[in-house]
This record gives C-alpha cells, sequence and structure tokens, in this order.
C-alpha cells in the first residue's frame, strides 16, 4: 500500500530512491484547489544517516520502509566487524563496525538488543534507553568531597568513559543513558 504524501507524520518510515528514511520534521501547506505542499525534513536509515528537507506536492505516492527488527544477542567483535545471533534460529548476523559506531561503547558481549534490517540487511542497531555498566576504573573519592555535584572520569566495562559523581567506587554498576552517554543512577546490587 502507497503512502500519500500527507501520511509523512513524524517517525513515519517510509522508501524514498530506493533508500529507507524516517520523518523527523513535518509541516503541510494548503494550496487551496491546488492540493497541499508538505515539507519534510527526513533522515535516512542507512550507515551514515544523511538529513535531507525535501518537498513533497499533490498526489505523489511514497512506498513504506520494509524495516524489520530481530531481537538478537551480542556475541563478539574483531575489531571490524560485530557479531549477533538469533537467539531462536540460531543464525548469526556480521555488522560492519562502523554501522555500529558509538552504540559499542553501550553493548557487552551477551546483551540483548534489536536489529534493524531493510531488505534483509542490517542496517542499525535499537539500544535499550538505559543499560547496565560495571565501573572497572575510577579515582577514588577525596574524604569529604562526596557530594553529588562534583563528578570525576570513571571507565567502563566496555571501555566507554563517562562523568560520574565522586561517591561511585571502582566495582559499582551504573545505569547509562544511551541517547546522551550520561550517568543516570547506580544500579542497586
Amino acid at each position: 500500500m502507497a503512502l500519500s504524501i500527507t501520511d509523512l507524520k513524524k517517525g513515519t518510515l517510509f522508501q524514498w530512491e530506493g533508500e529507507p528514511f524516517r520523518v523527523v520534521d513535518y509541516k503541510q501547506k494548503v494550496m487551496g484547489r491546488g492540493g497541499s505542499i508538505v515539507n519534510v525534513r527526513i533522515k535516512s536509515l542507512l550507515p551514515g544517516g544523511k538529513v535531507l528537507d525535501k518537498t513533497f506536492k499533490g498526489n505523489e505516492q511514497l512506498k513504506p520502509a520494509d524495516i524489520t527488527g530481530q531481537g538478537v544477542e551480542y556475541l563478539y567483535s574483531d575489531g571490524a566487524n560485530f557479531f549477533f545471533m538469533n537467539q531462536k534460529s540460531f543464525e548469526q548476523f556480521e555488522v560492519p563496525a562502523d554501522l555500529i559506531g558509538d552504540s559499542a561503547g553501550f553493548i557487552k558481549e551477551g546483551d540483548e538488543v534489536q536489529l534493524q534490517f531493510f531488505d534483509g540487511r542490517p542496517i542499525s542497531l535499537e539500544l535499550p534507553k538505559n543499560v547496565p555498566l560495571k565501573v572497572t576504573y575510577t579515582e577514588n573519592a577525596v574524604k569529604g568531597d562526596t557530594s553529588s555535584s562534583i563528578t570525576k572520569d570513571a571507565t567502563l566495562e566496555t571501555g566507554l568513559t563517562i562523568r560520574v559523581p565522586a561517591f561511585i567506587k571502582q566495582g559499582d554498576v551504573v545505569s547509562v543513558d544511551t541517547t546522551t552517554g550520561a550517568y543516570r543512577e547506580r544500579v542497586k546490587g
């Protein structure tokens, strides 16, 4: 089923020139008898994720993007590629490191994540909103300097370095926001 230009609301996935896009921003202008014009800001779902401003007119039809998601387990990385496995079918997927990008700092072996596919090939990794990660190194707090407004660097088990409050110690597990890479809270163990 084709999409009309008025279906392009924020978050809609569609295919244009053979590439999957997500609508980031949407503005419609009605032109009386001439129909309407829709101005959208769209982001490519392919690696590189270019952002474009596009205008669609009148009765243009667009194809919905056939994006599917699979729950997979992260197995390991060899530096150039990341390897995932579907827990039900045991099918394995090799994903180039540049496609994983900064998400690598939020996943560790054995984690369950969503892998997004377009035309049968992996295009992106969808992380949970927050992930628990163990602090592998941080400086000890200076006695009396443990207010939550003072922060310090902490290296996590994935190699990611974030700012944490002074009371966080090596061995603590912290919750990290995967969108911003910011410390959220200490996870009670």
